[in-house]
Formats: structure tokens, C-alpha cells, sequence
């Protein structure tokens, strides 16, 4: 597994490009028949990766969850959202089985003790991305379809950004302890995401990015709005954004991105928003 250390935004600006790369963005999620994961010390989050081609993996393969989570099994004190953005597949969760489809969201709560994933088709295998967090209590576990999402359209052509945001794990659709995912997909001609730039004290964010086509890329914002830096991210790769960063993205192309936020509270406007014309 993968550690982060948070770092704070003094010495962030001092950073080159390499290690802000190497501090915040996420690569090679999805290795065949493996799991990749990375934690966070950024409210404890961990993102995880899977690709099962001829296998059926297991969340907890390759890691040592007594020495990275302190428990028996990986969700003992945590919730976990999983998304498939391949081909489809089934998660297995303490003997029940879910079939995901392409977009499609499931939740688990604490305390499952077995998760299996394994694809439909080897040769368009499903891609599971997951974020889990930190729980105190068990809620129910639930599959929640693309078109069961709770939508919300925003934005316009004329300013680039007309999307659609799709609610998964998210207070309006279910109950969790920390945890928010959704997806936001943006229409073809817009290219810029989570504008005015905005930052909430008492959340972090992980964002991932998908749909990027071939030879494109999407200019992700972060640091600072006084001071901000951009990494420079590939399809299906993640970055960590802190709760001291902003976290707006311009791509050279449209795309859709899947966001997790966890910490202290899940209302959606506790944010301190950066009018466009200060940012720097």
C-alpha cells in the first residue's frame, strides 16, 4: 500500500512540478487481477483500484490490513463507495451479490467482512474505483443504479461548463457516516469543472478522471487561490485535493469525474468560494 503524508500549503509552494506529482496524484489504479491502493493521512481516506481479468479478487489482496488499518479486515471501522467505470462486473459483499454496470455506484457499509470482485467479460473486464473513510456506525449497504442517481444540470455552453452532476452517495439518496461520491459529466463543448474555485475547510476531496479522450488531458487547479498550481492528469488517474486547496479542473477536451469528500460534515454548501477574477 501506498502512504501519504499530508502536507500543508506553506510548503506546498515551494514544490516543482515532480513533487507535486508525487504528493497528490494517483496512477496505475488498475493492474489486472490486483488491487492498488493508496491512503491518505488527508481524513484517513484511501483510494483503491481493481481489475479483475480471470480472477476474482479480493479487496484485502496484497495488503496487510493488520499493519495498515489496525483491524481484522479493511471495512471492520470504515465505509467504502465503490464505482465500475469498465465493463461490467459483480462485487460480492458477505455472500450477496450486486452486478454493476458501466457508471454504476455500490455503497458499503461498516463492517462487511468479504468483498470479491470479478468481471463479466475478460475481455472488456470491469474497472472498480473505490474510496473508502473512516465510519463510527453501520447504515445498509446499497446498489445505486446511474439512472437512480440524483441529477442535478449546471452550468451553460456559453461559459464552457454546462454538466451534470450525478448524486450517488450523497445525503439526498442515503445515509452514511462520512463518506460523498458522485459523478459529474460534462457535455460536449464544455470543459471546465467546479468553477468559481472554492475550498471547504472542513472536507477533503479526491477527485478521479475518466472519459478523457485519446491525446487529451485535463489541467487540474489546485493549491491555494492566491497561489495555485495545476497538475497535469491522463485518463482514469486520481489526485488528492486538502481541504486548504482548491480543486477546479479546465481539460482539453469535455470528460467526467467521479468525486469523494469526507470530514467533518457533509453540507454541501459549507464552502468559501473564490470569485474568478482573484484567482492567481
Amino acid at each position: 500500500m501506498d502512504i501519504r503524508y499530508s502536507c500543508n500549503q506553506r510548503d506546498f509552494k515551494r514544490y516543482t512540478t515532480e513533487e507535486t506529482r508525487n504528493e497528490f496524484l494517483i496512477t496505475g489504479l488498475y493492474k489486472a487481477d490486483q488491487v492498488v491502493a493508496v491512503y491518505s493521512h488527508v481524513d484517513r481516506m484511501v483510494t483503491f483500484g481493481c481489475m479483475p481479468v480471470k480472477e476474482t479478487v479480493s479487496l484485502d489482496k496484497g495488503i496487510d490490513v493488520w499493519h495498515n488499518f489496525g483491524t481484522h479486515f479493511i471495512l471492520e471501522r470504515r465505509e467504502i463507495g465503490i464505482f465500475n467505470i469498465g465493463g461490467s462486473g459483480k462485487v460480492t459483499v458477505d455472500g450477496t451479490v450486486y452486478e454493476l454496470n458501466y457508471k454504476d455506484c455500490l455503497y458499503i457499509t461498516m463492517g462487511a467482512k468479504e468483498v470479491l470482485f470479478s468481471s463479466n467479460d475478460a475481455e472488456k473486464p470491469a474497472k472498480f474505483y473505490m474510496v473508502s473513510a473512516p465510519a463510527h456506525c453501520s447504515y445498509e449497504t446499497r446498489l445505486i443504479k446511474i439512472e437512480d442517481a440524483a441529477k442535478k444540470p449546471l452550468g451553460a455552453m456559453e461559459t464552457a461548463n454546462k454538466r451534470v452532476i450525478n448524486q450517488f452517495i450523497h445525503p439526498s439518496v442515503l445515509k452514511t457516516c462520512q463518506l460523498s461520491m458522485g459523478m459529474t459529466c460534462l457535455e460536449p463543448g464544455s470543459v471546465w469543472n467546479t468553477m468559481p474555485s472554492h475550498t471547504h475547510e472542513r472536507r477533503m476531496e479526491i477527485y478521479t478522471y475518466f472519459e478523457i479522450p485519446e491525446n487529451n488531458v485535463v489541467f487540474h487547479m489546485m493549491g491555494e487561490g492566491n497561489e495555485t498550481r495545476h497538475i497535469v492528469m491522463q485518463n482514469e488517474e486520481a489526485v488528492i485535493s486538502p481541504s486548504w486547496s482548491i480543486h477546479s479542473g479546465a481539460g482539453t477536451s469535455n470528460y467526467t469525474f467521479i468525486w469523494a469528500m469526507g470530514g467533518e460534515n457533509q453540507e454541501f454548501d459549507d464552502m468559501d468560494v473564490i470569485p474568478t477574477t482573484e484567482l492567481r
